[in-house]
């Protein structure tokens, strides 16, 4: 068992940060037990635990919701841009809740699955950049 990194306050944007790490390290987890479905949740939690990292930074209150446009649209309401082609995480929003359950949706396609985390990837890379500049 590997140690767990030391752990910073909750209000600290690189806990949040660290947290949206973790989740995408569990969202490249491909392996033939693991539905696609659960693996594409860690990519939404990364988006958002990194977007949040972002609010917390800019001391922006937020709702408690696993929305992520309306989560892009404080980010930007605060003064901070959020480039078009991250927009597109909000399709990461429906894998925070119906993907969570078994469900008569239909499966996620390797293809959907390797989307979520490029997806998150951008995301997270979007916000470390962002929280480098303000520590």
């Amino acid at each position: 068992m590997k140690k767990n990194k030391d752990r910073k306050p909750p209000d600290n944007p690189e806990e949040w940060l660290n947290r949206a790490k973790s989740n995408l390290v569990r969202a490249r987890q491909d392996h033939p037990d693991i539905y696609l479905e659960d693996l594409c949740f860690d990519a939404q939690q990364a988006a958002e635990k990194a977007i949040k990292a972002i609010l917390i930074d800019l001391d922006v209150d937020y709702p408690y919701t696993h929305d992520l446009m309306t989560l892009l649209t404080l980010v930007s309401e605060a003064g901070k841009s959020v480039p078009d082609e991250l927009k597109e995480a909000a399709m990461l929003t429906d894998y925070a809740v119906e993907s969570r359950y078994p469900s008569p949706a239909e499966t996620v396609t390797d293809e959907e699955y390797e989307e979520a985390v490029a997806t998150a990837e951008r995301v997270l890379y979007w916000a470390s950049n962002i929280l480098e500049e303000e520590i």
